[in-house]
């Protein structure tokens, strides 16, 4: 009996004749430890599914630490690529004792030019092979349902009220359609009218049934196309904290969005937490909700969501609860008087689970605001009660140095340009992420505008900013291989930093405005200043190393047994990874090394 699971990958992109006509064939070999499967630059005669033990994956040309490219164990496909190209390019040796189905190499051969979806598994770029990796994650197979659902197969048929319509025929619409909005045109522009706003036009305003309903209409809306993800309407929605969406195909209405449709349609509980962020109205309601925001990491993990849509869902649920927090904790006459910051991974909006403070505050000069130290203390408390650990750093609003009037922080960015040393740099680069979630949106803008007028054209300072991402050692060696395998690799120092640091330095060079890494490798292809495909794989590369790193923490906080607790927590086992992570993190790796010449060379640094 062959015990191979045909419905994982690569196997379930075969058709069941396909997969029958491969059982029929494959046969089961031993192999004493020591043994070599497949010898580097002869021609591969099968292609070997591990069933038990290890395999070794060498490069002979090279001493056997720095040779070692990577070990295959039970599950694990090798030799394919030495099928598909003629010869096998490395040495494959068992390092213990094992058993292998074997697949002759014509009838691989033959399956891969049947069915090119199979060939493609074993020749997909670093872009796909993340795609395949995410789909062989628990629950992957309901990722279709999840991240493929469009707006128009969620959105309600638009009611819309005549230019001319009453309150009362409004509030009949309504009713008959059993809705909570309906939709008003004027003068080419389409607005919105909600059962609350007509309530508040009788009682507040002193409408009467008979009173035209255009009055109440609000025309500032949140618009996607049909066939944007449901998805990202969702985020959209959170984001601009509003519970519906206009759908609009150009300028002509043809359907509207709930919240609460996009939660029912999702239907999983852990979709609520946004509803339940919303729906907080004091400091122990937005507790409880801000403490399923793991629950709600592990359902889109499970789902097979894509790292960018699922930081930037808990990006925008981090900026609420944060901003709600605020709101609650400081006086009303006060936040419009300033700007409170989000930094860091937050600011760049990367950041998954909860991490340490990272804000500020910036005000405008002519704020009033005597007892402003208190409340900025009691918001770092409310911010620790919500999950959210103070920083080592000491960046939050707690601490006087990152509370200041708009003149106060033109005036330190100046300084911190003039010093130019690596403090000073630090300090800039912390301030490039800083993103607004509460409070005059524009005193943050203003300050960028000032940050860039000083920073982007000086070629010194560019230099000594963007030296940081050369400071770690990719963890390859010299000849592209992991090191270490068998203990753990920093990949936020080795993985992360480097691409998110040196992204941020051409942003600052280019005046760009987005924070996130992502959005700023987008605009960097659109400024022409990187080409498409290069953008692609760095930004593949950081989501594959934000997964990773992601899985670690959650399996801590879960109390996974398979984790080391003393494992610092950006360290990676490699050997605990599957061969296909093995692979991709080599890969990524090696992205993330020609990415750091290419800043060498731009920024005029050693390397």
């Amino acid at each position: 009996m062959i015990d191979v699971d045909f419905e994982q990958l690569p196997f379930s992109l075969l058709e069941e004749d396909h997969r029958e006509r491969l059982k029929a064939a494959m046969e089961m070999a031993f192999f004493e430890a020591g043994q070599v499967l497949l010898e580097a630059r002869r021609p591969a005669d099968y292609v070997h599914v591990v069933h038990k033990g290890a395999v070794l994956e060498l490069d002979p040309t090279l001493p056997a630490d720095a040779g070692r490219l990577g070990v295959y164990t039970a599950g694990d496909v090798f030799g394919a690529l030495s099928v598909l190209n003629g010869r096998s390019r490395y040495r494959f040796i068992t390092e213990e004792e094992t058993l292998c189905y074997l697949i002759p190499a014509a009838l691989f051969k033959t399956l891969c030019d049947e069915q090119p979806a199979f060939a493609d598994y074993f020749r997909q770029r670093l872009a796909s092979k993340n795609r395949l990796l995410a789909e062989r994650r628990e629950g992957g197979v309901t990722m279709a349902g999840f991240m493929l659902a469009k707006v128009h197969q969620c959105m309600r048929e638009p009611l819309v009220l005549p230019t001319g319509g009453t309150v009362q025929q409004a509030v009949a619409a309504l009713n008959a359609r059993q809705a909570d909005s309906l939709l008003v045109e004027r003068d080419g522009h389409v607005g919105v009218i909600t059962k609350t706003d007509l309530l508040r036009g009788l009682v507040d305003e002193g409408l009467t049934p008979a009173s035209p309903a255009l009055s109440l209409a609000t025309f500032r809306l949140v618009k996607v196309p049909p066939d944007e993800y449901l998805f990202a309407a969702l985020v959209s929605m959170t984001r601009h904290e509003v519970e519906r969406v206009v759908v609009m195909e150009g300028r002509k209405p043809v359907g509207v969005v709930e919240l609460t449709d996009v939660l029912s349609f999702f239907s999983s509980r852990s979709y609520v937490v946004g509803l339940e962020v919303e729906r907080a109205d004091n400091l122990p309601a937005l507790s409880l909700a801000s403490a399923r925001l793991p629950e709600l990491v592990r359902a889109l993990m499970a789902q097979g969501v894509k790292m960018r849509f699922a930081m930037d869902l808990l990006a925008a649920l981090n900026g609420r609860i944060i901003s709600k927090a605020f709101q609650f904790v400081v006086p009303e006459a006060h936040q419009e008087h300033g700007c409170l910051l989000v930094l860091g991974s937050e600011g760049r909006g990367e950041q998954i689970l909860k991490t340490d403070q990272d804000n500020a505050l910036i005000l405008d000069d002519a704020a009033d605001w005597p007892d402003r130290d208190e409340h900025m203390r009691r918001f770092t408390e409310t911010l620790l009660t919500l999950g959210y650990p103070r920083c080592p750093g000491n960046i939050m609003v707690s601490n006087p140095e990152w509370v200041g009037s708009l003149s106060d922080w033109r005036g330190k960015v100046s300084r911190w340009a003039g010093q130019g040393d690596d403090a000073a740099m630090m300090n800039l680069a912390i301030l490039i992420d800083a993103h607004p979630v509460a409070g005059r949106v524009e005193l943050v803008e203003t300050l960028r505008e000032t940050l860039f007028q000083r920073c982007s054209a000086d070629q010194i300072l560019l230099s000594r900013f963007a030296r940081p991402s050369l400071k770690f050692a990719t963890p390859l060696n010299w000849f592209g291989a992991l090191k270490k395998p068998d203990q753990g690799i920093d990949i936020k120092k080795g993985g992360l930093f480097p691409v998110v640091h040196g992204v941020r330095a051409m942003s600052l060079e280019q005046r760009i405005r987005d924070t996130g890494t992502l959005a700023r490798l987008d605009r960097l292809v659109d400024a022409g200043q990187m080409d498409a495909g290069f953008a692609e794989e760095l930004g593949e590369a950081m989501a594959l190393f934000a997964e990773l790193r992601l899985r670690q923490q959650l399996a801590r906080l879960e109390g996974d047994g398979g984790e080391d607790p003393h494992l610092p927590g950006n360290q990676l086992l490699v050997d605990r990874l599957s061969a296909l992570e093995r692979d991709l993190l080599r890969e990524s790796l090696q992205v993330v090394n020609e990415f750091k010449k290419r800043l060498s060379r731009r920024f005029h640094l050693e390397y």
